[in-house]
């Protein structure tokens, strides 16, 4: 009974006649509709949803964009007074560290204080060469090339008194070797630190905007 239903409608496909769709029997019109819906379906799909559909992607990724962007300034809004707190803090301790920075006026003092520390532990300096001065952000540095000739001792406490001065100073590219009278030698930068006035840092800033503008 298959193979007879099978073969009627295998010879009912056969048999179409496609001026006459009126009289073709259920099986055809059956496959025909089924094959105009996918028609249709496939045409909406390409034609109409397929950009509905990327539309709604590019909106859902939007949507997580904006929620990550809400959750990150609510987290910002919730911790507001504790980011305050630690703005406050950080000025605090930059402050702190501004006065340890000597002006125009303090850095002929701040040198000599540096003198007198090897002088004080007996060394004698063999070089005292203030360098070029660096403009940075809101400091200078002063690079000084010291060369100074002592006893072990005297030189670590010497290094210990320029540690211990109320303002920065540090020592750069130290070499320590033996001296030719005996002893040692010490070469080294000792780079101190001031901060620029108002009126140097207003040309600092113009100075960095016409760079800019040649650029």
């Amino acid at each position: 009974m298959k193979d007879l239903r099978l073969d009627r409608i295998i010879n009912d496909f056969r048999q179409l006649d496609p001026n006459d769709p009126g009289v073709w029997p259920l099986a055809p019109k059956v496959a025909a509709l089924v094959l105009l819906l996918v028609v249709v379906v496939f045409a909406g799909w390409w034609f109409d949803w397929k950009g509905k559909v990327e539309q709604l992607e590019q909106a859902q990724q939007e949507e997580v964009k904006l929620k990550d962007e809400w959750l990150g300034k609510k987290r910002q809004a919730v911790n507001l007074d504790e980011y305050r707190k630690q703005l406050a803090e950080m000025d605090r301790q930059f402050g702190a560290l501004l006065k340890q920075l000597p002006n125009k006026s303090e850095m002929e003092s701040l040198i000599i204080d540096i003198n007198q520390a090897g002088r004080g532990r007996g060394l004698q300096f063999e070089l005292w060469k203030p360098g070029q001065e660096s403009m940075k952000d809101f400091y200078a540095e002063l690079p000084i090339a010291i060369s100074i000739t002592g006893s072990y001792h005297a030189l670590g406490q010497f290094v210990g008194d320029v540690a211990k001065l109320p303002r920065i100073v540090t020592l750069r590219d130290v070499v320590v070797a033996p001296a030719k009278d005996g002893g040692l030698k010490m070469d080294a930068f000792a780079v101190t630190y001031r901060y620029l006035d108002d009126e140097e840092v207003s040309k600092q800033k113009r100075d960095k905007a016409a760079a800019e503008k040649k650029k």
